[in-house]
């Protein structure tokens, strides 16, 4: 049957440049597909027309959203309902959980399999789940498959109430043949930090134990590429503490350009943190790219990490704040250039053996698949 069925993968963005993941599932999964976008319900199609086509309902979904703040608009589901019927889709996959959730309604008139993949905030961000609880159930209720990023979300999925037996564990994969194996063995004491500047990074716990790094190893540098609410702040923060010669801040950078960062590097650092909203990280692809890379990790017991990083083999764990332990860590890494080619090796091995984009998307075909033929008989 693959690739014979017709999958709508909706998505919250149009286009943003740290969902890799979602791009990743739009090119490689199975089937005949559309993409839908347009906040956690799509308003709108792959070629950007509205799926509420009257301008009265238009006007009648923007009162009832903006004004009344409603979550559940007819107008708006009976639109999609009629798409997934004109376009005779088979299943629809939903990237994040409240997007599933929105969408449930509409896949049931149409009486079409749903498949939600969940990613982090969807799950762990408590006002986000206290907004969409009520919906959240009714997902549970009717959707084929829950995919969590890791076993930790795969365990809080069960506890909200998703059906055991329909919850899998699949975190994003990496392209391991775009992400070669790099020769690290003439590296210099360089370290690369690459995401937003959010709270669950925490990019000011990775800048207070370089600083640490530093009084021993006054040759390391530390590249942080990325953008967010957080930026100021750190940037900030290493003016404060004098690191502005030894810390460079990129700013958001191409795929290309990272990676050719990478090629400098002596290993991968990330202070990954339970934000005070109780946002969490899923798994983070940028951990995966650099452990394909051959860059060996030093980051947090968090989420989905704990499984992406094997601790004391591909790389170093330490306990969310412990900023002197992740300093220690990196300390290891910049007095051994063999173990860090050591470790990196190893981190290359374990995501060609767990995380290979082409697994993944086997996985994920076959979860789709098996929705379909079960919502069939």
């Amino acid at each position: 049957m693959s690739g014979s069925y017709n999958l709508c993968i909706i998505k919250p963005n149009k286009s943003a440049f740290s969902e890799t993941f979602i791009q990743a599932h739009i090119d490689g999964l199975a089937g005949n597909k559309k993409v839908l976008y347009g906040g956690a319900f799509p308003l709108y199609d792959h070629e950007g027309k509205t799926l509420i086509r009257s301008k009265l309902g238009l006007l009648s979904y923007l009162i009832q959203k903006r004004i009344f703040k409603k979550k559940n608009i007819g107008v708006r589901t009976r639109a999609l309902y009629k798409y997934l019927k004109v376009n005779k889709i088979d299943a629809v996959f939903a990237e994040y959980g409240m997007v599933g959730a929105s969408v449930t309604e509409a896949c049931k008139m149409a009486g079409v399999p749903l498949i939600i993949h969940f990613h982090g905030a969807d799950v762990y961000h408590h006002d986000t789940v206290a907004a969409y609880a009520e919906l959240y159930q009714d997902a549970f209720r009717y959707a084929s498959a829950f995919i969590a990023v890791s076993v930790d979300m795969a365990a809080t999925l069960k506890e909200m109430g998703a059906p055991a037996d329909k919850v899998y564990t699949a975190s994003c994969g990496v392209d391991t043949a775009a992400f070669p194996l790099l020769d690290i063995s003439a590296s210099a004491k360089d370290f690369l930090f690459v995401g937003r500047f959010v709270e669950k990074k925490s990019p000011q716990s990775l800048v207070k134990a370089f600083k640490i790094v530093l009084e021993q190893h006054p040759d390391a540098r530390l590249w942080m590429a990325g953008g967010g609410p957080l930026f100021d702040e750190t940037e900030a923060l290493i003016a404060e503490l004098g690191l502005s010669e030894q810390i460079t801040l990129t700013g958001v950078l191409k795929p290309e350009e990272i990676r050719e960062l990478m090629k400098r590097m002596r290993a991968f650092v990330q202070h990954s943190v339970t934000a005070a909203n109780g946002d969490k990280e899923g798994t983070p692809v940028t951990v995966l790219e650099a452990s394909s890379s051959g860059l060996p990790v030093v980051s947090t017991r968090h989420s989905g990490i704990k499984e992406a990083v094997v601790d004391g083999k591909t790389g170093f764990l330490v306990d969310e704040y412990d900023i002197t332990g992740m300093a220690e860590r990196m300390i290891t890494l910049a007095e051994s250039v063999e173990l860090a080619v050591q470790m990196g090796k190893a981190a290359r091995n374990h995501m060609i053996d767990n995380y290979d984009i082409n697994l993944r998307m086997a996985l994920l075909d076959n979860i789709v698949q098996n929705s379909i033929n079960s919502k069939a008989n």
